[in-house]
């Protein structure tokens, strides 16, 4: 398994001939692969080298100064997770990173806060201006890129254009911050264990070291190599029950870096409208394939994949 590369700029251009090939290019990289690296995206490379200096500047702080906005504070899972916080893989080791959440910063006292509160609130930042004034910009310019792919997929699925990203009004979309430290041990080389992602679609802005790996169809682990200016696009789990386990939701993992060696990526997670109601889309049943799925808010999906993964939810319940 080789993974495709798609191109954004022929995702919208103005030629239907070409627009239209590159489409079908996408259609067939979701059903068969679920992976794939994004080229021309239009985010600026100076935005992307900031977000790598910040990134660095933000985990290279005090232990204790990171502490102050610990994600355990946040009960809408904002702010900083130490290392050994999240378990992606049940078999193996904790985790080998640290990480950093950010959303949309909804005040306490609106109405989805009140609602929805462990989903929706305020974030925790960093206490560096600059580092806040970047993510915030690389945020935009990523949901920017994701609004313009789901709208291809649209395309490729015979659905109106802005069948998804109408979904996306009060969104829960996350951009993460990752730092994967040198690993502590020959035996543990568990950066983020199997697993899949629970959203829609997650882009990925990694740096050149690598790590990331895809599971193919024969069971083998892929290096999915870091490509300059490139992102890599996977497939959600709550894309593929959308269109009826027509788009795959491919199994990765993360190996943890080598001695002296520190990773750096930047996950940005695309979900939708905590009450998306998520129904398979027209296109993707049939007589001979029914909607295999029943209707589930988005939120609620995700939030049951989240109590799955963070083991200090876990432990606070048992509290």
């Amino acid at each position: 398994m080789s993974i495709p590369l798609i191109d954004l700029a022929k995702l919208t251009h103005e030629s239907d001939l070409i627009r239209q090939d590159e489409i079908r290019s996408l259609d067939t990289a979701c059903r068969e692969i679920g992976f794939f690296y994004l080229t021309n995206t239009g985010i600026p490379k100076e935005l992307m080298a900031a977000l790598m200096r910040e990134a660095k500047r933000f985990f290279n702080l005090p232990q204790e100064d990171k502490n102050t906005i610990d994600i355990k504070n946040s009960i809408n899972h904002r702010g900083y997770g130490n290392i050994g916080e999240e378990q992606l893989d049940e078999v193996s080791h904790a985790d080998w990173k640290e990480t950093f959440d950010m959303a949309l910063d909804f005040p306490a006292n609106h109405p989805l806060v009140a609602k929805y509160p462990t989903m929706y609130g305020p974030n925790q930042n960093p206490t560096n201006p600059k580092t806040v004034e970047v993510l915030q910009d690389y945020y935009v310019e990523a949901f920017t890129v994701a609004q313009k792919l789901l709208t291809a997929m649209a395309q490729a699925l015979s659905l109106d254009d802005d069948f998804f990203t109408r979904c996306f009004t009060d969104h829960v979309t996350v951009l993460r911050m990752i730092h994967y430290p040198p690993r502590p041990a020959n035996d543990h080389d568990n950066g983020a264990g199997a697993h899949t992602d629970y959203g829609c679609v997650t882009l990925l802005l990694q740096d050149h070291i690598g790590g990331l790996q895809v599971k193919n169809r024969q069971g083998e682990w892929v290096d999915a190599t870091p490509i300059d200016n490139a992102l890599v696009v996977n497939i959600g789990d709550l894309m593929q029950r959308w269109t009826n386990d027509e788009y795959v939701s491919t199994a990765h993992r993360v190996r943890a870096s080598l001695p002296d060696v520190h990773r750096y990526s930047f996950p940005f997670f695309v979900e939708p409208d905590y009450e998306t109601s998520v129904t398979c889309v027209p296109s993707c049943a049939t007589e001979q394939k029914p909607a295999k799925y029943d209707a589930i808010l988005s939120g609620d999906w995700i939030q049951s994949r989240f109590d799955a993964t963070y083991a200090y939810r876990e432990k606070d319940e048992a509290l």
